[in-house]
């Protein structure tokens, strides 16, 4: 069954749609419908299948196969990650470089939920095995087998399909009953946690109804107030008074039998019973589900170490290295565009951008000045703010101010029988109150076997000496040390899985123990152990005794240590009680404590769904008024998403973390750089300082901003250099200039070679952004510094960046200079990558200013000494520029192959890495040398073909669909029916490019080359209707103009082809005339005219010809192009000589004549005299029967083609005039009505 998934892009101020955003969106959308391998990517990684996009109605449609994956989905819907995970897919880098605005937006999706669970029933149903809830009311068979099971109302019923449509086997959960159950009286656990949660962590005995349910009542603390006496049962349990004040030792979670206690009027602490007291004086944890006390979030969401704080500030200092000081630059900065080669095309409409621009970009400046002024005494490192990392350091931080005692194990026989031998042990663990010390002997991890007892050489001697100890506090009635030295036993019994023994032990300590909450967590420890143990064996009777009050340990004490990983089976008994009573605040709790232990084990993959039920519990459960959630686990998802390799969630995950300050949870610099690794992963490559993702910038600036309010200068100056270079490589350089000033003040604070690093780097900043001025002065201040000191390295850089600079503002001369004394700086100190760029430099120089042969040489002596060097991919991208220069060098010299060789060296080069941007430049370069400079088709094929493939790998449609035009225009030029096809499949794969992008004239553009296509394939049917969808683009877009050029091209293909070449009339005729008309577009209506008439003229249709004509004749006047009124006349004349009408012709031929000035002009114009003068002459003498006229032009033509100086055509009309009677051989002559006519027609001229 098929979903339909809808997105809407919204302002969170206004609270509205954002329109243009939208657009942007559904644009991308359309981008990805051709190519929708990362949209299933995306869509599998949410547990979903896609079936299609609807970019037209903002939709996706998916599906789903499996249980867990409707589970899955609706969980990251819940929490909010799959319009997280769009946005990451829909929204191009301008919109996160633009953090107002994008602080300002989200995606909102919405599903039907209501089909969603229909599909997830339809599923459960199909498996045939899952969790039911009994309806309340619903009738029963009143004649009941043996085999049917009695239902109680909403209690939780396991069901299975046993083949019979109206009754499934049933078991239930109360009370571990099988039997048949009618299938209406079930309705099955609609949420997916449930169902796995009960089907994978099942017990074996039933609920124990020891715990009820409970509407709405939050978890309290504070003072309560008993409504009735009770006297204690038991040394555990509190007597008290009616009217009595009692205090809530830890929480009190309504629904739980029990809790800790202490009597304000007697001072004694027992256990409560919950029905004898009211909660009404006491005060909720919070507003909303509030589960957990302050002190216990923090050490919950300390992340491991190779995912924390530690581990992003190292990540992000590596980014912000620079090698500036000791690596030269290659001086490539195009000082009149601005442009460098990093830079890419931006594509969110200008309108979004200009309604809301960066205002962050400057915020800082007065901070960062105020902040230079202060002693430098304040500042702190990096890692300062960070905290411990894992259980282990939180104790050694608790521990330190004392030393724990130990104990030396002597099993030395003679010892054994002295009391004095126990003594110190026994008065160690007699302690009747808790003392920090004990913490080792109940934590989870056995610390004591290293910490408080050494010198037994394996764990059967410590037993050893424990049970001996034992019998000494039985013998001197040390109760606290008998039930301490018990449960150490019991302790390790569990670690042997000696479950039995263990039992015996915590048993024995239970049976001792009379004033056991002096040790809380002791008591705590024994409770939960014995518990765990009784659920292993399944001894129902004692487990359930037990439950009441082990629960009130279990879940009620907050910051209380684990003691043991059986404690996880407990839990889990607890979790499923509450879920089957539908108590949602110890459901809450216990969830909690599940994934603190299960993140203390390390266990990652068992954790995941507890942690995402915890979250959605917290989303979800809240009350409207509540602002913050009770805890916020989205770093932790995001660490345990990492870990699964999920970096669409991972990512959406730590981007919805809101820092809150608290010590020990992760700040924004963690998650900064957390989001900076998992963009890298999603984009698949490595997270490299040459392609810091714009994605990150607003996480970047919050970490800048939370590093300043903390006074740590180093990790600001690394955020500042790391945000200056993120806006240089998306060509944001006011940004990245801004950024490496901000970078500048802040090294100050540090030393003078941060500050000289920072300066220099400014520096290069001013460069790229195309100001060489400020860049000079940075230097010759650097210079200065310089002055004295032995840094010749240093000294090298300077002087190659002010070479750069000196160079940029036309001062080529002390340019040159500099870059010598960088060479020679660089041969001082052998470093031949810098003596490789210094050279390159100069070559570079020479060739801009025309040296062709000069730089030849120092590029030539530059390409050689990286050939030298280790091919590391940073010297061989150098390389890569140096031959494209020489390359230009080699062509301008007209050395064509060896400048090819060159080229193709660089793309060679290129590839080896995989840089695409540097492939795409090397690729143009080629393709505009195989098509302009040495041009051969097939290779300008071949590197078309790899530049559409790079416009691919950079999702960049635009470029793609440009380049594919174009090499559709190659193929058609091969002209092979092969060929022709390629063309075909190229025209259709840019046209629809287009018609994504809404480019609607190069979509008319693209549906007007592939019906030529179709007329070339001789697939005439398609010709027309291709040519009709080009100009109803166009005329859709209200572009006339373009619409008339598609009429008249359209037309072209029918005049200039070989077949239906009537069919241009109606192109012509019909399309191009009016709309020419239309925008009084006098010379294309010319144009369209004298074509119409050449066609009728082929097409012999002499009088629709002469219609055509007269018209073209009449609008060359209007139009006053001498020129195109001769063409137009000459065309007359042609058409009155076809229809016989040979005065007219004779009158219009002469009228031609008279456009042209009295003297010669040129060869060309000579040429058309001598012809049409021919012609006229066997129009006279054939035609009209005129001798004497016809001798008189053929005189005139005999002088044009004597001032023509052509021997062969003055022959032809010699011969011509031989023919004729009594006429003269030569120019000399008499003037008659030769000369008369064509003044006579310049004068008056009513031919027409």
């Amino acid at each position: 069954q098929e979903i339909s998934l809808f997105f809407s892009v919204e302002s969170r101020s206004s609270r509205c749609l954002n329109s243009q955003l939208q657009e942007a969106a559904r644009k991308k959308l359309w981008a990805l419908e051709s190519d929708d391998r990362d949209v299933c990517a995306l869509f599998k990684e949410l547990s979903a299948r896609l079936v299609c996009m609807q970019a037209q109605e903002d939709r996706f449609i998916l599906t789903f196969k499996t249980l867990e994956e409707v589970w899955k989905f609706s969980t990251y819907l819940t929490l909010g990650y799959v319009g997280s995970c769009l946005e990451q897919l829909l929204f191009d880098q301008e919109y996160w470089l633009n953090c107002a605005l994008m602080e300002d937006t989200e995606i909102k999706v919405t599903v039907d939920e209501d089909r969603l669970a229909t599909i997830y029933m339809g599923l459960l149903l199909q498996e045939g095995n899952f969790f039911s809830r009994a309806i309340p009311g619903a009738r029963q068979p009143e004649q009941e087998g043996e085999e049917a099971l009695k239902l109680c109302k909403n209690e939780l019923i396991h069901v299975k399909n046993v083949g019979e449509e109206s009754k499934w086997e049933g078991m239930s959960l109360l009370t571990g009953q099988r039997g048949l159950v009618p299938v209406t009286a079930l309705e099955p656990i609609p949420h997916p946690f449930y169902q796995w949660f009960l089907k994978n962590y099942a017990v074996s005995f039933g609920i124990s109804q020891e715990i009820s349910g409970t509407s709405t009542e939050p978890i309290v603390k504070g003072r309560c107030t008993a409504t009735k006496d009770h006297r204690g049962a038991a040394w555990d349990e509190l007597s008290f008074s009616k009217g009595d004040s009692i205090e809530v030792i830890g929480f009190f979670i309504p629904g739980l039998p029990w809790f800790v206690g202490k009597s304000l009027s007697s001072g004694s602490i027992g256990f409560v019973p919950a029905q004898y007291i009211s909660p009404e004086a006491c005060e909720p944890l919070g507003k909303g589900l509030v589960f957990l006390s302050e002190e216990e979030k923090s050490p919950l969401l300390r992340i491991p170490c190779n995912g924390g704080e530690q581990h992003f500030t190292t990540l992000l200092s590596d980014l912000a290295r620079t090698d500036i000081t000791s690596v030269y630059r290659l001086g490539e900065v195009n000082f009149d565009t601005g442009k460098h080669l990093t830079m890419v095309c931006l594509s969110l409409p200008e309108a979004v951008l200009r309604g809301c621009k960066d205002i962050q970009l400057l915020q800082s400046w007065e901070e960062i000045n105020e902040l230079a002024t202060n002693s430098t005494s304040e500042l702190s490192s990096p890692g300062s703010e960070s905290a411990p990392h894992t259980l282990e350091d939180v104790l050694l931080e608790k521990l330190d101010d004392f030393d724990d005692p130990k104990f030396f194990i002597d099993l030395n026989a003679g010892h054994m029988e002295d009391a004095d031998v126990f003594d110190p042990i026994l008065t160690f663990l007699n302690q009747d109150s808790y003392v920090p010390s004990f913490q080792s002997l109940y934590d989870l991890s056995f610390s004591f076997l290293n910490s408080t007892f050494y010198g037994f050489s394996d764990e059967d001697e410590l037993i050893l000496y424990l049970e001996e100890s034992r019998n000494w506090a039985k013998r001197t009635h040390s109760v606290w040390a008998h039930v301490r030295l018990c449960f150490l036993l019991g302790k390790l019994c569990i670690k042997k899985v000696k479950f039995s023994q263990a039992r015996v032990y915590f048993e024995e300590a239970m049976s001792v123990l009379d004033r056991g909450f002096g040790d809380l967590p002791l008591l705590a420890a024994l409770h939960v152990n014995l518990a765990s143990i009784y659920l292993k064996q399944n001894m129902k009777h004692k487990f359930s005794s037990l439950l009441g009050k082990m629960v009130a340990l279990l879940v009620c004490l907050p910051g209380r240590s684990f003691s043991s990983e059986n404690e996880l089976e407990v839990m889990m008994y607890v979790l499923r009680e509450a879920i089957a009573v539908g108590n949602a605040p110890l459901e809450a709790r216990v969830c909690f404590l599940i994934v603190k232990l299960f993140l203390q084990l390390g266990k990652n993959d068992e954790v995941l769904p507890f942690t995402e039920h915890l979250q959605c519990l917290a989303t979800t459960l809240l009350r409207p008024d509540t602002s913050s959630m009770p805890l916020d686990a989205t770093p932790i998802l995001s660490y345990l998403y990492d870990k699964k390799y999920l970096p669409n969630i991972a990512l959406a995950s730590a981007r919805l973390f809101i820092p809150t300050g608290i010590k020990g949870t992760p700040t924004p610099t963690w998650r900064a750089g957390f989001i900076l690794q998992n963009t890298s992963k999603l984009l698949g490559s490595q997270l490299e300082r040459s392609s810091i993702p714009a994605l990150a910038c607003f996480y970047l600036k919050q970490a800048l901003h939370f590093s300043g309010e903390s006074r740590a200068v180093p990790i600001q100056r690394t955020l500042c250099t790391i945000l200056s270079r993120m806006y240089l490589q998306h060509g944001v350089l006011d940004g990245a200039v801004c950024y490496a000033a901000m970078a500048v003040t802040l090294s100050r604070l540090m030393g003078e070679e941060e500050a000289f690093e920072s300066s220099l780097s400014l520096g290069w900043m001013y460069l790229l952004h195309s100001q060489p001025g400020p860049a000079a002065d940075i230097m010759w201040q650097l210079l200065r510094s310089l002055h004295g000191t032995d840094s010749v390295t240093q000294g090298g850089a300077v002087h190659n960046l002010l070479a750069i600079a000196l160079k940029g503002e036309g001062q080529v001369q002390k340019a040159a200079e500099n870059y010598l004394r960088a060479l020679h700086k660089a041969k001082e100190t052998g470093n031949k990558r810098n003596q490789a760029i210094a050279l390159a430099n100069l070559g570079q120089l020479s060739l801009s200013h025309g040296a062709n042969q000069l730089s030849e040489l120092y590029l030539l002596q530059s390409a050689q000494l990286y050939t030298e060097l280790q091919g590391s991919e940073d010297l061989e991208m150098e390389l890569v520029r140096v031959l494209l220069w020489l390359a230009q060098a080699m062509v301008n010299r007209q050395r064509m192959e060896d400048g090819k060789l060159c080229y193709e060296l660089a793309l060679v080069f290129a590839l080896k890495w995989h840089n695409v941007r540097s492939q795409l430049h090397i690729t143009e370069s080629l393709c505009h040398f195989y098509s302009k400079v040495s041009p051969s088709l097939q290779a300008c094929i071949t590197y078309h073909e790899h530049w559409v493939s790079l416009a691919q790998q950079l999702q960049d449609r635009e470029l793609e669909g440009n380049v594919r035009q174009t090499l559709s225009q190659l193929y058609q030029a091969l002209g092979t029916p092969e060929a022709l096809r390629q063309s075909l499949d190229c025209t259709k794969q840019s046209l629809r490019i287009f018609i994504d992008l809404e480019e609607t004239g190069k979509a008319a553009e693209a549906w007007l080359q592939a019906g030529r296509l179709y007329y070339l394939m001789q697939e005439d049917e398609l010709v027309e209707m291709y040519f009709q969808a080009a100009i109803q683009t166009a005329l859709k877009g209200e572009n006339i103009s373009l619409a008339m050029d598609l009429y008249e091209k359209a037309g072209d293909t029918f005049f200039n082809g070989s077949r239906n070449r009537d069919r241009a009339v109606e192109f012509y005729r019909g399309g191009a005339v009016p709309l020419a008309r239309k925008l009084k577009a006098s010379k294309t209506e010319l144009r369209l005219f004298n074509k119409l008439t050449e066609l009728q003229i082929r097409l012999q249709g002499y009088e629709k010809a002469l219609e055509f004509a007269t018209l073209a004749a009449r609008l060359s006047i209007r139009v006053g192009d001498q020129l195109q009124e001769l063409v137009a006349f000459h065309r007359l004349a042609t058409v009155y000589y076809f229809l016989h009408m040979y005065e007219m012709a004779e009158d219009c031929y002469l009228k031609t004549l008279a456009l042209r000035p009295p003297l010669l002009q040129c060869s060309g114009e000579a040429l058309y005299y001598c012809k049409v003068y021919c012609h006229l002459g066997n129009l006279t003498l054939h035609k009209l029967k005129d001798e004497q006229d016809a001798a008189a032009y053929f005189l005139l033509a005999l002088a044009a083609a004597t001032e023509l100086g052509d021997q062969k055509l003055q022959g032809l009309i010699r011969a011509k005039l031989g023919d004729i009677p009594g006429a003269l051989q030569g120019p000399e002559g008499t003037a008659g009505c030769a000369t008369f006519r064509p003044r006579w027609l310049s004068e008056g001229g009513h031919v027409v």
